[in-house]
């Protein structure tokens, strides 16, 4: 079995923050969510939903199926899990620069080494999206 602590890092140089006023936000979360029109996430399962920045939060669900998993706040406050709501009043606030146009949701129950390919993909969008700031929401 391959660990974390196996695999080659490289070392990047550091690059000082933009500021948080100019940074367009997204949101990467790993709560198994997704529009109700895309297929469900399957256990174990690698790949990523995109979710459109302009999504009405009623339309997510989320396919996370562990017993032991309380979705009772997400059921409430789709915001517990994925805030959305909440960065589109910081941008109209003028506290961020930006929504991101996409984000993105993993099935947290995944193998993180497998994770790898789809994770450099999701990269590329941020990139491709312009997106200078991500918020990570693990579930």
């Amino acid at each position: 079995m391959v660990s974390l602590s196996d695999l080659p890092l490289e070392s990047t140089s550091w690059v000082p923050p933009s500021d948080i006023r100019q940074a367009k936000v997204a949101i990467i979360s790993t709560a198994g969510l997704h529009r109700s029109s895309d297929a469900r996430f399957l256990d174990g399962e690698t790949d990523y939903r995109i979710i459109p920045g302009d999504v009405d939060a009623a339309d997510l669900v989320m396919s996370h199926r562990s017993v032991n998993f309380d979705r009772s706040g997400f059921q409430q406050d789709v915001n517990v899990v994925f805030p959305l709501e909440h960065l589109r009043k910081l941008a109209a606030q003028g506290e961020i620069g930006s929504v991101a146009t996409w984000h993105y949701s993993f099935l947290g129950a995944a193998n993180p080494i497998r994770l790898q390919t789809s994770g450099a993909q999701v990269g590329r969008l941020l990139r491709e999206d312009g997106v200078s700031a991500a918020l990570l929401f693990p579930v």
